[in-house]
């Protein structure tokens, strides 16, 4: 009676290698969509907080708590006027306003040492919405990334 050496054959442990390498070829583009859609989320949130503070900022200066220009628009001239808080024309007492915490940065911008302030691209009162410009005041932002969202759409037009 032959006893038969135990171990793995080279055929065993080529098609063990070559399944683990299908699953990983599998889970590396899905490793990659998970990370895209956090991004995309922390996008969503960013411009969500931005617009809902510029909103804000808006409708305080139409309450007159704000001095602004007589020509102006109401907007905040820079996106730092967010963060950094305005005078409050109301208070007897010099008190600041703020409507964030912190200004929030592009998460799709490559450059990690740029202000916050500079990853956005940022759309004047006067400029149309089909070509945003920047101007006098801050009445909108957006992504400056060239590229697409997993739904299809550019992040600039989100």
């Amino acid at each position: 009676m032959k006893r038969r050496a135990s171990g793995f054959t080279l055929i065993e442990l080529v098609v063990t290698v070559a399944i683990v390498g299908i699953l990983a070829s599998i889970a590396v583009p899905l490793g990659e969509i998970s990370v895209q859609r956090a991004k995309e989320q922390e996008l969503r949130s960013a411009l969500r907080q931005i617009r809902e503070a510029l909103d804000t900022y808006k409708r305080t200066a139409e309450e007159g708590r704000i001095s602004r220009r007589a020509d102006g628009s109401g907007y905040p001239r820079s996106l730092d006027e967010l963060a950094g808080g305005v005078e409050d024309a109301k208070n007897a007492v010099q008190s600041k306003i703020f409507f964030l915490r912190r200004l929030p940065r592009d998460p799709f911008h490559p450059d990690s040492n740029v202000p916050a302030a500079d990853t956005w691209g940022k759309r004047a009162y006067a400029s149309p919405p089909d070509a945003p410009s920047e101007g006098e005041d801050v009445f909108d932002v957006y992504s400056r990334s060239g590229r697409v969202g997993l739904n299809g759409i550019a992040y600039r037009e989100w």
